[in-house]
């Protein structure tokens, strides 16, 4: 009798095991199976955006939650595309948890149709679509395709650099700068140190920002305080569609008999992002000056009376004394004013 017992419970563990395995795949097929994409709706499919409504509301989307077939978070990505071109190039915006509805000023919606690379002054013509997530071991899902018409206008947008070199302040920040908003920032910070940590932002404030996840790599609102390869000045290259960012030298600087370290190393200027100038405040000697690019003299500019000559004669400094220095390559000119 305990045989048959042994036998019976042995089967009754089976075919719990069989009904478990059975439950288990359906609970799998219903996560797949059964997913529905998100709705999109634009109240617009036709716009011209101008300084003139740079700040109003041009835009609305609204939208109905995607439904994975269980109860999940799901994370929202709004994808501006050129129409017909798959998404292969691609500006993503975030949509905020738990939102339906979501508006966009000019200026938003032209900084991101210029990241595609688009013209000004004419029509060019997108696909929008939402794209839904939960986690990375299932499939993110699309909307249908929203079409969109537009006419962006030329402008000049800025990301700020707050970081541990000047405080950790967004209002007293440097910027870099994007002249056509086509998510292409540039600029020149000086480091005082190798990994010296900083962050960008898209205002002077802490309310949205660019952390890095990966060297080289950035995410909007995400990932660690970035890091300077290197102590000096280095030109920062920001890509806000590819998440990029990439760092170059990029110094200028005096050398000379008038400087404190004479024609053996050169003292290095601050570049001003925002009036694109080069400046220094020094205390020099009579003697002579010249400007070089990166601590080298492949790139050099003498001159005289305020005009720069690229490898041209040295700088008079008549008298000793503490100078402003600026240098303005765009309009290649230098001045030295005595304090």
């Amino acid at each position: 009798m305990k045989i048959i017992h042994y036998i019976g419970l042995v089967l009754l563990l089976l075919a719990t095991f069989q009904s478990c395995k059975k439950d288990e795949t359906q609970a799998r097929l219903a996560s797949t199976d059964a997913v529905k994409p998100a709705t999109l709706t634009l109240d617009k499919t036709n716009l011209t955006l101008s300084k003139a409504n740079a700040n109003d509301t041009v835009l609305h989307l609204r939208m109905i939650q995607p439904d994975f077939g269980f109860q999940a978070a799901v994370s929202n990505v709004l994808q501006f595309g050129l129409k017909g071109d798959n998404f292969k190039t691609v500006k993503e915006v975030v949509i905020p948890n738990g939102r339906s509805a979501m508006g966009f000023t000019g200026y938003e919606l032209n900084s991101y149709l210029l990241s595609l690379g688009v013209p000004t002054g004419t029509a060019s013509e997108f696909d929008v679509r939402l794209k839904s997530s939960i986690n990375t071991k299932i499939a993110a899902v699309f909307s249908a395709l929203a079409s969109l018409k537009a006419v962006p206008y030329a402008s000049t947008s800025y990301l700020y650099v707050p970081g541990a070199y000047q405080g950790w302040d967004p209002a007293t920040a440097e910027s870099i700068v994007s002249p056509t908003s086509n998510g292409i920032y540039t600029g020149i910070i000086s480091f005082p140190e190798a990994n010296s940590e900083f962050k960008l932002t898209t205002e002077r404030n802490w309310a949205n920002s660019y952390g890095q996840t990966a060297t080289g790599k950035i995410a909007y609102n995400g990932g660690d305080n970035i890091k300077a390869p290197r102590a000096g000045n280095l030109e920062i290259e920001v890509n806000t569609t590819a998440n990029t960012i990439t760092f170059k030298d990029h110094s200028w600087g005096i050398i000379g008999s008038a400087t404190p370290k004479g024609w053996d190393t050169d003292t290095d200027m601050k570049y001003d992002n925002a009036n694109q100038l080069w400046k220094l405040r020094v205390n020099l000697t009579a003697g002579a000056i010249k400007f070089r690019k990166n601590h080298d003299w492949g790139t050099n500019f003498g001159g005289a009376n305020g005009n720069l000559v690229a490898g041209g004669a040295d700088i008079a400094v008549a008298n000793a004394g503490t100078y402003d220095i600026v240098l303005d390559l765009n309009a290649n000119t230098y001045t030295l004013t005595k304090k």
